[in-house]
């Protein structure tokens, strides 16, 4: 009974007994260091192939200029129009020119005599070339009135005077179809820099919207900047353009002047022989 009654109030002391607490729940771990840098990899790469869909908007940047921006915008506009314009002019005008000479020298030399050319060239449509052979065709008719147009001692005077006459017409006609090069010129080397002005107050505006909104973030002033940027884009769109025209325009003036230089040679060659054959 004793041994019996003893395991009885053992089991009964164990039941009684409070239960021992459980152990705490480990916390959870802390995520690592790679996987932290791996999420930022991806959401950089899909910010980047979201701007990467996105296009160029010129009105949403013209709207964010200021209006010393915009000013300088328009003055580069109106360059760009007005070379286009010129390019177009100073085609027709040189193919006309070079058309013009080519007809004329074919015709001019088939002449043996200067009445015979004078009759030729009175059927020829105007033209700088035209106008310097009546130039030098009126000296001739001068000294045949002076009667020296058969004097040897006269005839260097005569191809002198001839010569002038014929250069003055030529300088005339060349400046005409060289006009608006001082313009192009201009355009040239002054549009970038116009450009550029309007650059630097854009990006100023943009720093002083900095401290405004006291916000370092590139994306406060992106904007402007980029609006700004613009303003060089369209002084380079305004100066190529100029460069190339004027250095075309330089390029078929220098051509159509030695031209003249060569048909005022032939013309004098003319006049000479037959001065000579009216002196024998």
């Amino acid at each position: 009974m004793n041994a019996l009654t003893y395991s009885l109030l053992s089991l009964y002391a164990q039941a009684a007994a409070p239960a021992a607490p459980a152990a705490p729940e480990a916390p959870a771990a802390a995520p690592a260091a790679a996987d932290v840098e791996a999420a930022r990899a991806a959401a950089a790469a899909e910010a980047a192939k979201a701007n990467a869909g996105e296009s160029l908007n010129l009105l949403d940047l013209w709207a964010k200029l200021n209006d010393v921006e915009k000013g300088v915008m328009v003055i580069l506009g109106v360059c760009a129009v007005y070379s286009i314009a010129l390019l177009i002019e100073k085609v027709v005008v040189m193919r006309q020119n070079n058309t013009k000479i080519k007809d004329f020298l074919a015709a001019f030399r088939k002449a043996n005599s200067v009445e015979e050319a004078e009759a030729i060239v009175r059927k020829l449509p105007a033209s700088g070339i035209k106008s310097m052979f009546e130039a030098g065709m009126a000296e001739v008719r001068k000294t045949q009135d002076l009667g020296l147009y058969t004097m040897r001692d006269a005839r260097d005077h005569t191809m002198q005077r001839v010569g002038s006459a014929m250069t003055i017409k030529q300088n005339e006609h060349l400046e005409d179809i060289g006009s608006s090069m001082t313009f192009l010129a201009s355009i040239g080397s002054n549009a970038p820099f116009i450009g550029l002005f309007g650059t630097v107050w854009g990006i100023m505006n943009s720093f002083l919207g900095i401290v405004a909104t006291q916000s370092t973030s590139l994306v406060a002033v992106a904007p402007g900047i980029a609006g700004a940027l613009l303003a060089t884009a369209a002084g380079l769109a305004a100066a190529i353009p100029a460069v190339l025209i004027y250095n075309f325009s330089a390029k078929q003036i220098s051509k159509i002047g030695g031209k003249y230089e060569d048909f005022a040679s032939e013309f004098i060659a003319l006049v000479s022989r037959d001065m000579d054959r009216r002196g024998a």
